[in-house]
């Protein structure tokens, strides 16, 4: 069984040679990049990669239907630029094509955060459907929070990826006021209302969910900054939605 890698990029000149070199093993790697002004494009060609530059930028689903759709082997590996294929998941995936068991896979990962591998906050096993039989699945083709719909059910494979979402606080930051647009927009086109109690609610909610009900107290100081963060992002994303109503 053949094997595609594919990745959508903006800007990832950090992290692109190691998310490329963890998966080297792959017979395809498809790189399909939104206007970068540093040397992601440079660094794909290096490691062998399929280069598609788009002009646009319809939300990470389609995008990832775009690279999807470049694809030419028989399976698919989807993987962001600041994730890695660790040597036991390198050689799990291949085991697994080998003589596979379904036609999509689940997989663990394992993120960073301010230098702590962090294991509680509703971060871990964080498995996510990234492995599947070209054909069989596609993107959800939503702006943010992507996810794959497969036509049949998923297993879980051994190993796990390694994740390194934020750069720095300032990177974190920067995520959280993208992401929240795109989400306070979403919710508008569905309908949804908010207000300035329902707004503070929710992030209260969110908090408590994630340090308390997910054990967040157990990542240290960076288990409370995660908390924190999420119930921002989810004031904002509310807040906004509030004000999105009030210009109908």
């Amino acid at each position: 069984m053949t094997l595609s890698v594919i990745v959508i990029t903006k800007n990832e000149a950090a992290q692109l040679g190691a998310c490329l070199e963890s998966v080297a093993f792959a017979d395809e790697i498809i790189v399909v990049d939104s206007g970068s002004t540093d040397d992601t494009c440079e660094i794909a060609a290096a490691h062998g990669a399929l280069i598609l530059c788009t002009d646009d930028w319809p939300g990470f689903g389609q995008q990832k239907n775009r690279a999807l759709d470049l694809a030419t082997k028989d399976w698919v590996l989807s993987i962001d630029a600041d994730e890695r294929v660790t040597p036991e998941l390198a050689l799990a995936i291949q085991r697994e094509l080998a003589a596979p068991r379904a036609d999509a896979y689940k997989i663990a990962r394992l993120s960073n955060f301010g230098g702590r591998w962090i294991r509680h906050s509703g971060w871990w096993p964080d498995h996510v459907l990234r492995l599947f039989r070209r054909g069989t699945a596609r993107f959800k083709e939503v702006t943010v929070h992507e996810s794959v719909i497969a036509q049949s059910p998923a297993r879980v494979l051994d190993g796990h990826f390694l994740h390194y979402p934020y750069a720095s606080l300032e990177v974190f930051i920067t995520k959280i006021n993208h992401y929240s647009t795109a989400a306070a927009l979403l919710m508008h086109q569905q309908g949804r209302r908010s207000t300035v109690l329902g707004a503070f609610g929710h992030a209260l909610w969110t908090f408590v969910r994630h340090y308390l009900l997910r054990r967040g107290f157990l990542d240290g100081w960076q288990g409370l900054v995660l908390a924190a963060m999420a119930a921002t992002g989810s004031y904002y994303r509310y807040v906004k939605l509030l004000f999105l109503n009030r210009r109908v």
